[in-house]
């Protein structure tokens, strides 16, 4: 190592050491000592735990760093790689003020938040909420139930910005093809549009009643063999695809009526062509 790398990595210990020891002096038995306890207190000795794994991983060499954690702690490595995210994202200056209170929601739960966007976490605390959830909510959960929470809303994001993502390349698309050919009366381009959407609408309708029936039945058909149910897990599917094509609907505000009008219904021979 050169002196250049030896003076930057000196620098950066003492850095460390500050801004997670308080600027006291690094001193391995003690670190060591004070993490085991930590390991048995609450969420916030935790915390506490995982800032002083960040210290002794700065200054001990790999090797020995996962001796300390093995041998000495008794810990697995995954479990100390998480205490240390866990820390620096906690007891980050973001967040520095409100980890005593998202401390008690409990180690898990801090866990299952780690993902979460630091803003949304600081603002827990003054009555902010994620996924639709507040602090209060949060706390009455099983960790279990936040999981879930936490992957339906993610998966909820996922798509809108998919949807997203996907009309405006649709529109992008439109603009340049309307820039490559020559001016047509609005009438014929909303036939072409029309067109193109059609497509995808019976692209959609060929795999539900393709694709989609198929894999159903064949659920259905292993369940009846087996003789055991499995109705209410494909109405929750089905139940999926109906408020998918809801969701749709209230996006583009058209609803199904009760009943055509008159001179809204088509003939036979427009039904024909």
């Amino acid at each position: 190592m050169s002196r250049k790398a030896i003076v930057e990595h000196q620098a950066h210990s003492r850095e460390i050491t500050e801004l997670y020891l308080d600027g006291q002096p690094y001193d391995r038995l003690r670190l060591v000592n004070e993490t085991r306890f930590c390991l048995a207190q609450s969420a916030e000795a935790m915390l506490e735990a995982g800032r002083r794994l960040i210290v002794v991983r700065e200054h001990e060499p790999h090797g020995e760093f996962q001796e300390i954690i093995e041998q000495q702690l008794g810990m697995n490595q995954r479990v100390a790689r998480r205490m240390m995210q866990a820390a620096a994202k906690y007891l980050s200056p973001k967040l520095a003020k409100q980890s005593k209170a998202l401390g008690q929601l409990g180690k898990s739960k801090l866990y299952e938040l780690m993902l979460e966007d630091d803003e949304e976490l600081a603002a827990l605390d003054e009555g902010g909420t994620i996924a639709g959830l507040n602090l209060d909510d949060i706390d009455r959960m099983s960790t279990r139930e936040l999981r879930l929470a936490l992957r339906d809303a993610r998966a909820d994001n996922e798509a809108k910005d998919s949807v997203i993502a996907d009309k405006n390349k649709k529109l992008d698309e439109l603009v340049t093809k309307k820039k490559r050919i020559k001016k047509i009366p609005p009438d014929q381009e909303s036939e072409q549009i029309r067109a193109e959407a059609a497509d995808h609408c019976y692209q959609v309708e060929a795999l539900l009643l393709g694709q989609v029936v198929q894999a159903l039945t064949q659920v259905k058909d292993h369940a009846d063999i087996h003789q055991f149910s499995v109705d209410s897990w494909m109405a929750g599917q089905l139940d999926q695809l109906e408020d998918a094509l809801q969701e749709v609907r209230q996006v583009l505000g058209v609803f199904r009526s009760e009943s055509a009008a008159p001179w809204e219904a088509e003939s036979d021979e427009e039904v024909a062509a």
